[in-house]
């Protein structure tokens, strides 16, 4: 008999992961099924997904080394600290970085075993609807459950004519696993991960080279925040190469040619020594078996969903990066506990709205809500607020006095519509942002509540007075 769970969630990601134990919480027998080929020591799949072992918590703890590295070797000085010249040991910043995710990818098995969620591991297959809801092959068995949840996240999406080896060649991965310092660098996408992967091994010495096919660098964001980015990370050193468009790429032992053709329409061509293709993400949908039960992709090969992650399926749902929306993790948890809690008759709740973005180059870079540009498209009448952190007395002692804070607000109800931020802290800072949004808050509440002085939250502070066009320090 096959085992038989109240929900099956395909995928151990930050949606996955999260989806199970919320589930348990809620009184289901909960069992979560991972093949990803990140295996441990023991030769298991690993919990965490992407996030965790190949994402955004190993590229953090790299881009903590290279930051305390460039600190040291550039910044120290102006503090009065007298060092010699750093010197950065690869392998074992690597070595950090692998603790680290092995601590956090073993600390969701112990929260698994604490809600009594049931890992399977092997990859999850529908077979079709059974006595008890649905089957799903996993590794050689078939188990059963009443309700699914699709979790399969995504995978990097790689250029034709450019095969990633993960030595010269790299995607995402690959880039985490340099064991040494290329003196020359290309990278193809400005995007999160090209920024940030970018900015850690330029900070370690390699000369970078960003190729962007896009003419508008960081089009998500808010002009002013794009601008002011695309001129810091130029002088700190980063060559970004924007509205090119690539020629063939020559791969040998020893490193890449790219031909391309420049914004002025001029043939170039880049050497380097190592090249990092960031080019977005792809949902992962093979293998599910999808079209077999008639579970409906769109054009993109994401999982259709309606507002609250139901597929077209009964009992089936879908979250996280194989669904449409932002690929980031935080967002995939949010549309976990929603649909656990649906599932359990309970108001399950998510709002787009209100997903906060993060770019942790340096400085930071964080926003929430619609920028300036879509207000203005949308012909929304707005009021904005911006403090520069030159203004702010924690900025300027940190050493970090880089960026701004910009607030939009709606020039009839003084509703918070945006908040973007540029600078020291800036991903914590914005935390602040989402609560008020969330709670439908003015710029007039956060310019009415007391902040701890001197901090950093102090610039949010001024940027909410600033909306009225009264700002104490600036």
């Amino acid at each position: 008999m096959s085992k038989q769970f109240d929900v099956l969630v395909i995928g151990g990601g930050p949606g996955g992961y999260v989806a199970a134990i919320r589930a348990a919480q809620l009184g289901f027998s909960v069992a979560c099924c991972e093949s990803n080929p990140y295996a441990d020591p023991k030769g298991e799949p690993r919990l965490g997904g992407t996030c965790l072992n190949v994402g955004c918590i190993p590229s953090k703890a790299l881009l903590h080394t290279s930051h305390l590295f460039e600190e040291a070797g550039h910044a120290f000085a102006a503090q009065g600290i007298q060092v010699s010249a750093p010197k950065i040991d690869v392998p074992t910043m690597i070595g950090r970085k692998t603790a680290v995710v092995t601590q956090l990818t073993s600390g969701i098995k112990g929260l698994f075993k604490k809600n009594k969620v049931t890992q399977l591991n092997g990859h999850g297959s529908f077979v079709g609807q059974g006595g008890a809801g649905w089957q799903v092959k996993v590794g050689d068995e078939v188990v059963e459950a009443k309700q699914v949840i699709v979790a399969t996240g995504s995978k990097a999406r790689h250029l034709p004519g450019i095969a990633v080896d993960q030595k010269i060649v790299l995607d995402n991965e690959g880039a985490l696993e340099q064991q040494s310092v290329p003196k020359k660098l290309a990278i193809i996408g400005a995007g999160v991960i090209g920024l940030e992967m970018g900015s850690v091994w330029r900070r370690l010495g390699s000369e970078v080279t960003i190729l962007e096919a896009s003419p508008d660098f960081l089009a998500a964001a808010d002009q002013d925040v794009a601008k002011e980015a695309l001129k810091l990370f130029t002088k700190q050193g980063l060559n970004i190469q924007m509205g090119v468009k690539l020629g063939e790429t020559k791969v040998s032992k020893k490193g890449v040619s790219i031909a391309y053709t420049d914004k002025d329409g001029k043939e170039q061509k880049l050497d380097a020594e190592r090249l990092i293709v960031s080019v977005g993400r792809v949902p992962n949908t093979d293998g599910l078996n999808a079209e077999k039960i008639g579970l409906k992709l769109n054009e993109r090969g994401q999982i259709e969903v309606d507002g609250h992650c139901r597929t077209n399926l009964p009992g089936v749902w879908a979250v996280g990066d194989v669904v449409s929306g932002p690929m980031l993790a935080h967002k995939a948890m949010e549309e976990a506990v929603m649909v656990a809690e649906l599932m359990a008759g309970q108001a399950g709740h998510c709002n787009f709205d209100t997903i906060p973005w993060v770019i942790y180059t340096s400085p930071e870079i964080a926003w929430v809500g619609k920028t300036e540009q879509q207000l203005k498209a949308d012909g929304v009448a707005y009021k904005a607020g911006k403090i520069p952190f030159l203004a702010n007395g924690r900025a300027l002692g940190m050493g970090d006095p880089t960026g701004f804070v910009k607030m939009l607000a709606c020039a009839k109800t003084d509703r918070i519509l945006g908040v973007h931020i540029i600078g020291p802290n800036a991903s914590e800072l914005i935390a602040e942002a989402v609560v008020t949004m969330e709670f439908g808050g003015a710029s007039e509440d956060l310019a009415r509540i007391c902040h701890a002085h001197p901090t950093l939250s102090e610039a949010v502070h001024e940027a909410a007075l600033a909306c009225d066009k009264r700002p104490l320090h600036f």
